[in-house]
């Protein structure tokens, strides 16, 4: 007999490939079990065999192994394996969580930390870099932006520590982690975090600082732009080699690891900015420009298939779940960012490109010209993301819906921080006042989104809904 036609659809909801959240994290607590745990495969393995780099290790260890301080033997050892294995797959599941007045220490919630959480440094990096890039400068807005600046290194500073310290805490769970489709698409957040410092180390350092610091973001863009190269190739290659993402569950956060590539420009117009508005000089303002332009246009082309995909998914699956709707924003950023750098980089053209560059006496003006126009489309593409974006969140309007908070929600402020700089951007190479002023309103929006989103961060961590284990009940 033929299979029906329900027996044949595929479990969506149930597959495992769903954007990560803070309910679909791995459950590192390590205090409360059910004494009647069944064994169960995890969601993530339910229909599909997944070859890997690495083989997955259960990170849980048994409450009464904890305990007693004692070795536990060989026996003991493997209930606490199958014990740990069945409250992995009931978290996987979504079956449950730990109760709020369960015993969890500080090393548990700590144990649950991701690296989603490097998505709040990108968002507090971009916010500095909208600041410093108004046109409309003041002593108290460079104070507001300065400290944000500072802000955003403790925060990735405690960021690096805390996660460091879940690896410590279980151990294998590093390696686990480029290979679980829950996290693994948000590694590149780190190396994107580390980018967006460096744009605002040229932006409110090298001006108070001497020659010392240019030179030193100068040799930092190489370091930095052969690190965004090998991280997106290394991981978009263990995602191609260990997981599958079907088509119908695409999201934009699919995007993700080639973000790093997309800060390249920015990065090295704010370092020619740096070097005019010091009067200092690089060493090769030429080299950086180009080689900048090379990895934002690699970058830029990969996020343009990914998006195509995604297109695709709307049209055939409709808009994401209610919990991957924050992502919608992602889409923004890789047409954002890329006309930011190729307009800015347009700008300094007089600073970048020698005379009688490649034969042109008028090589200049012409790649002003060109960057300009090219912007201006870049720039188009990135409102319509952005208008599309805020579309798919207008049910939540209604008092009667609610979208939880996950990590994710940083999603609102990143990407809008790259459309502020791009917008920007036009207002001065224009000299447009609207422009400007609009810049300046985003600006203040996103401030105040930004505070929103951190609060709520705060208060979801006291309430025991965020760096909570999940566990069956």
């Amino acid at each position: 007999m033929a299979p029906s036609s329900s027996q044949m659809a595929p479990d969506v909801t149930n597959s495992g490939y769903e954007s990560p959240t803070e309910n679909s994290q791995p459950p590192f607590f390590t205090s409360y079990f059910p004494d009647n745990a069944q064994s169960a495969p995890l969601a993530s393995d339910r229909g599909a065999n997944r070859p890997g780099f690495f083989s997955r290790r259960s990170c849980l260890t048994h409450p009464q192994s904890r305990a007693s301080g004692g070795s536990p033997s060989r026996q003991a050892d493997g209930e606490s394996q199958t014990a740990a294995s069945s409250s992995l797959a009931h978290s996987f599941s979504g079956e449950g969580e730990a109760p709020s007045n369960a015993k969890v220490s500080i090393r548990d919630r700590i144990a649950c930390y991701q690296w989603t959480w490097f998505t709040m440094t990108m968002a507090t990096g971009g916010v500095a870099n909208v600041i410093y890039v108004l046109s409309y400068r003041t002593d108290w807005l460079d104070g507001i932006g300065l400290a944000f600046f500072l802000f955003n290194i403790f925060l990735f500073i405690l960021n690096c520590a805390l996660i460091t310290i879940r690896f410590c805490l279980q151990p294998g769970s590093f390696m686990d982690s480029f290979t679980d489709q829950t996290e693994s698409l948000f590694i590149p957040s780190f190396f994107v975090s580390i980018s967006m410092i460096l744009i605002n180390s040229c932006q409110y350092g090298v001006p108070r600082v001497g020659p010392w610091l240019l030179q030193t973001m100068e040799v930092m863009f190489w370091i930095n732009m052969a690190l965004s190269v090998i991280a997106s190739a290394v991981i978009y290659l263990i995602l191609w080699s260990s997981l599958k993402f079907p088509i119908h569950t695409m999201t934009p956060v699919w995007v993700f690891p080639a973000y790093p590539l997309l800060l390249n420009g920015p990065f090295a117009a704010n370092l020619v900015a740096a070097a005019v508005t010091s009067n200092q000089e690089l060493s090769s303002p030429i080299a950086v420009a180009l080689a900048a332009l090379a990895v934002q246009g690699t970058g830029f082309l990969i996020a343009l298939m990914i998006s195509s995909a995604f297109i695709y998914r709307l049209m055939t699956q409709k808009l994401p779940t209610d919990a991957q709707r924050p992502g919608v924003f992602i889409s923004i950023g890789p047409y954002a960012f890329t006309m930011t750098g190729i307009v800015q980089l347009g700008n300094h053209a007089d600073v970048i490109i020698p005379q009688n560059f490649m034969g042109a006496e008028q090589a200049v003006p012409i790649v002003r010209i060109m960057s300009l126009l090219v912007g201006v489309w870049l720039w188009g593409v990135a409102l319509w993301f952005f208008m599309v974006s805020v579309g798919s969140l207008w049910k939540y309007v209604k008092p009667d819906r609610k979208m939880p908070f996950m990590m994710t929600w940083w999603s609102f402020v990143f990407p809008n921080t790259a459309l502020a700089a791009a917008t920007a951007a036009m207002g001065s190479v224009f000299d447009n006042d609207g422009l400007k002023v609009l810049t300046a309103v985003k600006t203040a929006c996103l401030v105040f989104v930004w505070a929103i989103v951190f609060v709520t961060m705060l208060r979801s961590l006291k309430n025991r809904t965020l760096l909570w284990p999940k566990t069956s009940d």
